[in-house]
């Protein structure tokens, strides 16, 4: 063989030995999908979408070295729910975090195989996502926001501002989180120890809402007691509004609400959920079992009180319950 064929045989070996042992060194890019249901520059998407990426960073995930971050918003219609499951599906995600019950139903779906880790599920047994907190089975697991006597707990806030009140409506989307159902019978039971009459306000769309809002604003000395789902969150605009609108006393059931202008709102905190489902997304990407990490509870609460809101629909709220407050809004 001549010299130069030699030179350039050796050459073009150490090319593609150079070649892979970069590729051995670089880190495998992983893929994490996250569905969350408001637009993508909604305040609340950003800070929950910054409290995950600051946790997965936290634990060495890196974007663009050795993560992908695919983010899917405004997921609440049931087709938008869909075609994002299926695309991060698709896409072949390691593991999918998921906001809200529809988006997990929708997930179960299209795979079995991808771990789905939830944020934000009130009923994660009674949807049939896992066996049992303990030990959830299967490719799902992650953390609750609610339990169904939070409901009885939210009535009796808002009677303890309003106490001239006699009937409450529960509002509540029964398609968007199916598990309301067993929330309503806490605040009836609740409102029935005090005398107080709770009526179901079942909506399915904005004109619902409207209407609803509307009846019950024509029924003197009462309130409304908003139950917890994507449906009526992603609408809290509107529903803070008419209950303006139509002077009536309502409690809400994520504690951002009140910072918006709601009069008093009690619940976990969802950005803190977000922020400890990192570590369980780690945990995943290193290689555990999602069936056996156990379902979590919340556990950092926060109960608001806008006293302006307070103050406009003419109520004046107790000392006692201002001091158990975790925040009054002046």
């Amino acid at each position: 063989m001549r010299r130069r064929e030699i030179i350039t045989l050796l050459g073009s070996a150490a090319v593609a030995w150079s070649i892979a042992a970069r590729a051995q060194q670089a880190p495998r890019l992983r893929t994490v999908g996250v569905v969350l249901p408001y637009p993508q520059h909604d305040p609340q998407s950003q800070a929950r979408a910054k409290a995950f990426s600051s946790g997965l960073q936290q634990a060495g995930w890196i974007e663009g070295q050795n993560l992908r971050t695919e983010f899917r918003w405004e997921a609440t219609e049931p087709e938008r729910i869909r075609v994002h499951s299926a695309d991060l599906v698709r896409l072949q995600a390691d593991v999918i975090l998921a906001n809200s019950t529809p988006v997990v139903t929708a997930l179960l779906q299209e795979t079995h195989t991808v771990p789905i880790v939830f944020v934000s599920v009130t009923d994660p047994v009674g949807q049939g996502f896992v066996q049992n907190f303990a030990r959830p089975g299967g490719n799902v697991t992650g953390f609750t926001n609610i339990e169904p006597s939070f409901g009885g707990k939210m009535f009796e806030l808002l009677k303890e501002m309003a106490p001239s009140l006699t009937r409450v409506a529960m509002l509540y989307n029964p398609v968007s989180n199916p598990s309301t159902e067993r929330y309503l019978s806490f605040v009836q039971s609740a409102a029935a120890i005090q005398s107080v009459q709770a009526v179901a306000a079942p909506v399915l769309t904005t004109s619902e809402i409207e209407m609803a809002l509307r009846d019950v604003g024509q029924m003197p000395q009462t309130g409304v007691v908003v139950m917890l789902d994507t449906f009526v969150t992603t609408h809290r605009k509107l529903i803070m509004s008419l209950t303006e609108q139509y002077r009536l006393p309502a409690i809400y059931p994520v504690p951002f609400f009140a910072r918006e202008g709601a009069l008093a709102a009690i619940g976990a905190d969802i950005v803190d959920l977000f922020r400890r489902a990192a570590p369980y997304v780690d945990r995943i990407l290193k290689g555990s079992n999602p069936g056996e990490l156990p379902v979590q509870a919340p556990v950092k609460f926060e109960m608001i009180i806008n006293l302006k809101t307070a103050r406009a629909l003419g109520l004046e709220v107790p000392p006692t319950l201002l001091a158990r407050a975790d925040e009054v809004i002046e």
